[in-house]
């Protein structure tokens, strides 16, 4: 479970958020902190993983505050969520590094897709993984494939019926193999599972025979 500290000086406002995020599969909520003191002291007596910080509080700016929770928790990520709307305020938020940069008033959903994108970006680079793959860097800057141009001639749903087959595979299968499956050519086959592969998604084993090696797909981790 992710740990979840929210600092937010008005308490109806801190109770509708904590609302949000018990509803928010992985996220619980360990504490509530209405001011900035009150805040460090819960900060470094619980060592949540994420606090939902204001930057209006009565005794300290939110973004001056960032630093003091990370002093007393080092590996603190930290999602602003204010009615602040100043761009320079909202500068110094990411030079703070910030997770997230949520404007008031927000829905549950608003918040959810935050917290979900969190738990899949930021928490999955804590993995047994030594060296992240471009993808792991991509998912953090919200540069996932969801969003980015597929190669020429390609469509998702194409795509997602070819990670349905490797994912349907007992092993590893060619390009040749999923075409047969799919109905569509091998050429056509194969430049999907090379824009999965340099997405980090599948992991290519060669088969030596005579000629070329042959190239097989799996999905990462089967």
């Amino acid at each position: 479970m992710i740990k979840v500290l929210i600092v937010d000086d008005d308490f109806m406002v801190a109770k509708v958020h904590a609302g949000f995020i018990q509803r928010t599969p992985g996220f619980g909520v360990v504490g509530v902190a209405h001011t900035g003191a009150q805040a460090v002291l819960e900060t470094e007596r619980l060592q949540p993983d994420l606090v939902l910080l204001d930057i209006h509080l009565p005794d300290i700016n939110g973004l001056d505050l960032m630093q003091r929770l990370r002093d007393v928790a080092p590996e603190l990520d930290v999602l602003v969520i204010s009615a602040a709307r100043e761009v320079e305020t909202v500068r110094k938020a990411l030079r703070g590094g910030i997770v997230h940069y949520l404007i008031k008033p927000f829905s549950q959903s608003d918040l959810q897709e935050r917290l979900e994108h969190y738990r899949s970006a930021y928490q999955g680079l804590d993995s047994a993984k030594d060296v992240a793959e471009q993808s792991d860097v991509n998912r953090v800057f919200g540069l996932d494939r969801t969003e980015r141009p597929l190669p020429k001639g390609c469509s998702i749903e194409t795509l997602k019926l070819v990670e349905a087959t490797l994912n349907a595979a007992d092993g590893d299968l060619s390009a040749a193999e999923v075409a047969e499956q799919l109905g569509t050519s091998r050429v056509s086959a194969r430049r999907y599972l090379e824009y999965l592969h340099d997405e980090g998604t599948l992991e290519v084993r060669l088969k030596y025979g005579v000629g070329r090696p042959e190239r097989r797909y799996v999905l990462k981790g089967q």
